[in-house]
């Protein structure tokens, strides 16, 4: 980037130290009752040239501002910093410093219109972030169309629009034990930055890749669970991958909803995919409809396609939704008091644990009607008597090849590259596919049967709301909801923004109000709920890219993979064992990530009792499914009494659902108690009471020596 030239205000003020500056900002915004600036919190940025980063907190607000400097650190950064941010607070310009280098997405004319070089966002009550291209306060103009146009044909056209001077080996260098790694960090692209077409096209497929496994793979299972036929499948599989894509762009782009405070959409990369809470709920309700006679099944007992079971599935989880919609207009602070951690903690780990079973029997050859081993049938040999090189559920081969997918994702990220660690699972599943191509357990008659290209609505369920499904399925967008929260949480922490005040709670309403409307329109076009994926977190602290331009192509990443209907029926005509070993390992990464919002909640005794009587049923449920099964007997002609006790039922099965609700009692009743020091007074001990008293009162009399002990110099 050549170097540039803004205009500058000159006054008749002299140039000073920054210090001087600093301590003028600070007073400046103590006097306006906002919180004082915190100049500490920067860091050094490497990419070839040397950069400078200043975190100013204004307002629980913080205001970024971005340098790139000729050679080395100069010191006048931090004058900089000081004096763009008291011009934005309206206090006299002073002379500018000398030459900068630009990082981000302003041109001269920008900076002619800014008075500076400095991307600055200021953040206080009088400023609404309208939309994630505003970067400056809402004085700063907005690019005509032309001006669009013009940056939009440089982009294609141009060496630097088109690949700019990105170190790509970065993504692809593996970390062999003889390969030095890089001493220096790739630069680090903020939400609307400028960068290369290529580049942002490479980093979406890899967000695109590090979530496929995950929307893939509550399609494949639910089909699974209702035994549709393999056309409802693939077209499962497409539309999950195009509903992601679509549903993404909103929360990326966020929306403002007109004369009001509300948004729809984070802002972020924050991507949508097909939500593993609904697994668990999913499966025990078609269990259910089989037991029932709500799905069909034959004479021998085998269970036949159930589409009318998938429809009510879809319809009543679009009733459901409405609960999260409404949910996203409560104050953030409100529904972390009512849901914190202790709560939301054990429901993501139950959620996790009852689906690491699903896997494993998909591990040993599948999970369907052969898991039972039947002595005749067609189902004797999983997955069926049919395919090829059909096996008896639990046999070494399906075994070895659900352990080699495993043992690749573990080697691929200790091993891999960057852009190989984020898709790892992927690159795991691609060896057991190839593996398993190579040894003759593919059928390749759905593939050859699929059409070319597809999309939503080419197949469709008919609709119908299903009783027991209701209870359960809020208990889903309620857990929905405090996951949308953590992962929007998480987004602007790794994407470098604020994680407190007003801008960012309204990223945290738009971002649970979309995941509301995405759970609903998702019913709407024949899926299930889907939700925010928190994988993609990973990704952006790993690549260092939190430009929503790189959300944009992994959107159309999957546009693309599920169009061409192909490529989802190769999907879905992946081995259940290669399968497995893939979902083993990301149901495990959902019960881990329980695991962390547990680990964020202090032990004491209130927190160990909670949790004990939560995960006594929670656990006892995801082992013994079948506990609550027999508890009520009634077999009269009331439909809806009948309903109603299948709901229970269906709820008290779900480990996950009975945790929820037994943290989330004892949270608002137990009172929060202090942990009482362990000192002789409150010993139950009388024998060595004494003695600990007088040892402990020598210790007492030590620290208030030491207290009033002058320092020596």
């Amino acid at each position: 980037m050549a170097s540039m030239t803004a205009s500058r205000v000159h006054t008749a003020t002299t140039p000073v130290h920054s210090t001087v500056w600093q301590n003028k900002l600070i007073n400046e915004c103590r006097s306006r009752g906002l919180r004082a600036p915190n100049f500490q919190e920067c860091s050094d940025r490497r990419g070839g040239r040397t950069a400078w980063s200043s975190v100013v907190e204004v307002n629980g607000c913080k205001h970024q501002a971005r340098y790139w400097y000729d050679g080395d650190w100069v010191n006048n950064a931090r004058e900089d910093a000081a004096e763009v941010a008291l011009q934005r607070m309206g206090v006299v310009p002073v002379p500018r410093g000398p030459h900068a280098r630009l990082l981000g997405s302003i041109n001269v004319a920008d900076l002619d219109r800014t008075r500076g070089n400095t991307i600055i966002d200021i953040m206080t009550n009088n400023f609404k972030d309208d939309s994630p291209d505003t970067i400056g306060p809402e004085t700063t103009p907005k690019r005509s169309f032309s001006e669009k146009g013009r940056r939009l044909i440089k982009a294609f056209t141009t060496k630097e629009g088109l690949v700019g001077d990105y170190d790509y080996g970065f993504l692809f260098k593996p970390q062999l034990p003889f390969m030095k790694r890089a001493r220096r960090a790739g630069p680090f692209f903020g939400l609307n930055d400028r960068m290369p077409v290529f580049l942002a096209l490479l980093l979406g497929l890899q967000h695109a890749l590090a979530m496929l496994a995950g929307i893939i793979t509550p399609p494949i299972i639910l089909s699974g669970s209702a035994n549709l036929i393999q056309a409802d499948q693939q077209y499962l599989v497409s539309a999950c991958l195009i509903m992601s894509g679509i549903l993404s762009m909103i929360q990326i782009s966020r929306f403002h909803i007109w004369k009001s405070p509300y948004y729809v959409g984070t802002g972020l990369i924050s991507v949508v995919g097909t939500s593993f809470a609904t697994i668990p709920v999913a499966t025990g309700a078609f269990s259910q409809m089989y037991a029932t006679g709500f799905c069909p099944s034959d004479a021998d007992g085998n269970h036949l396609p159930c589409p009318d079971g998938y429809g009510a599935l879809i319809a009543t989880s679009c009733v459901c939704a409405l609960l999260e919609i409404l949910m996203s207009f409560t104050p953030p602070k409100t529904l972390k008091k009512i849901f914190p951690p202790i709560v939301t903690g054990p429901t993501v780990m139950l959620i996790g644990i009852s689906l690491i079973s699903s896997g494993f029997q998909d591990w040993a050859g599948g999970s369907g009607s052969c898991s039972s081993r039947p002595e005749s049938g067609i189902y004797r040999l999983c997955p069926t008597i049919d395919a090829p090189h059909a096996l008896p559920w639990g046999s070494a081969e399906f075994v070895g090849l659900g352990f080699l997918v495993f043992v690749s994702i573990i080697l691929t990220e200790r091993f891999g590259s960057p852009i190989m660690k984020s898709c790892a699972v992927i690159i795991g599943l691609l060896v057991g596919c190839i593996v398993a191509a190579a040894c003759g357990y593919f059928d390749r008659s759905g593939i050859d049967a699929a059409p070319v290209a597809n999309f939503i609505w080419v197949r469709t369920f008919k609709l119908k709301i299903y009783g027991p499904l209701v209870l359960p399925l809020l208990t889903v967008y309620i857990v929905l909801a405090m996951e949308a929260m953590g992962d929007i949480t998480a987004s602007c922490d790794v994407s470098r923004l604020q994680v407190d005040g007003a801008t960012f709670n309204s990223r945290i309403q738009g971002g649970v109000l979309a995941d509301g409307l995405n759970g609903l329109i998702a019913g709407l076009c024949t899926l299930t709920p889907m939700s925010v994926f928190a994988q993609n977190n990973g990704v952006i602290a790993l690549t260092r890219c939190a430009n929503r331009k790189a959300g944009y192509a992994a959107c159309f990443w999957l546009l693309i993979m599920g169009i061409f209907s192909k490529f989802a029926a190769a999907l879905v005509a992946i081995p259940s064992a290669v399968l497995g070993g893939m979902t083993t390992f990301l149901f495990a990464s959902v019960a881990t990530s329980g695991l962390r919002i547990i680990s964020t909640v202090p032990f004491n005794r209130r927190n160990r009792f909670i949790l004990a009587a939560a995960f006594a049923p929670g656990f006892g449920a995801t082992l013994v499914p079948t506990w609550f099964s027999y508890v009520f007997t009634y077999h009269g002609s009331n439909q809806a009494l009948e309903g109603f006790f299948n709901a229970i039922v269906l709820v008290m099965e779900q480990g996950f659902a009975v945790a929820a609700f037994v943290a989330l009692i004892l949270n608002l009743i137990l009172p929060e108690e202090m942990e009482d020091e362990e000192i002789p007074e409150l010993t139950a001990n009388t024998i060595d009471a004494p003695a600990d008293e007088e040892e402990w009162r020598h210790i007492r009399r030590e620290d208030e020596s030491e207290k009033i002990s002058p320092v020596k110099s």
